[in-house]
């Protein structure tokens, strides 16, 4: 298995996120946004513990690998990551990332990714220090900074956010590895102009996609932001 994500290469990526699509429309969303660019599918797990919410499984992941024609993006917000990777790997996620604050060994978790051949990311919420990013930077593929407090879709964007894309963007660079800054929560075309400034080169949005009236406009002006 060999993940279609590759290093970060100077572009800005825009994934969308299905936790705000209408599932009961969710391949006809995902065939919007796929023709409107978009590069990522973004798939957003939640074990109903790590976070007090639940969302979707191995299936989904599997049933949109090969029909979403896009990578997918899977953003493990669980408590015990060892649990989940093998499935989510197998189901076909060319990223996963894990939380930095989960409960397993962030190490073993990271060394599992990449050794089932799948991107491995690591995830910050918004009141962790950046600093702890450090131990891992040489595994990593894709660091994501949360600007909510993960959960739920639709929050806005924590005034405090682009400090802290700030201060992971300088440990990438430090690093001199090809790692792509993620950012997740309260994206619109307003925030992705803040949140590129800051550093990130990859934008998870959800409600400000899904939830437009044109969806591709949408995405565009997401894009569109970030690249002034």
């Amino acid at each position: 298995m060999t993940s279609k994500i590759g290093p970060a290469n100077g572009k800005i990526i825009v994934a969308p996120s299905i936790l705000s699509a209408d599932l009961w429309h969710l391949g006809q969303d995902v065939q919007t946004v796929r023709e409107a660019g978009a590069d990522w599918l973004h798939v957003d797990i939640m074990d109903g513990h790590f976070v007090p919410n639940l969302s979707f499984g191995p299936a989904t992941v599997k049933s949109l690998n090969g029909r979403a024609q896009l990578p997918l993006d899977v953003h493990l917000m669980v408590r015990r990551p060892m649990q989940f990777i093998a499935s989510f790997a197998k189901a076909g996620a060319d990223m996963l990332t894990v939380h930095i604050e989960a409960e397993d060994d962030i190490k073993e978790a990271l060394l599992t990714i990449k050794k089932l051949g799948v991107g491995a990311g690591l995830s910050l919420k918004p009141d962790t220090d950046p600093a702890r990013l450090e131990p891992f930077l040489d595994l990593l593929d894709l660091v994501l900074v949360m600007t909510v407090q993960p959960g739920f879709g639709g929050q806005s964007f924590l005034p405090s956010s682009p400090q802290q894309i700030a201060s992971v963007r300088q440990a990438i660079t430090q690093s001199g590895r090809r790692i792509w800054l993620e950012v997740d929560g309260g994206i619109n075309a307003q925030t992705a102009r803040e949140a590129a400034k800051a550093g990130a080169d990859a934008l998870v949005a959800g409600n400000a996609i899904f939830a437009a009236a044109d969806p591709k406009k949408a995405l565009l002006d997401i894009r569109q932001a970030a690249t002034i």
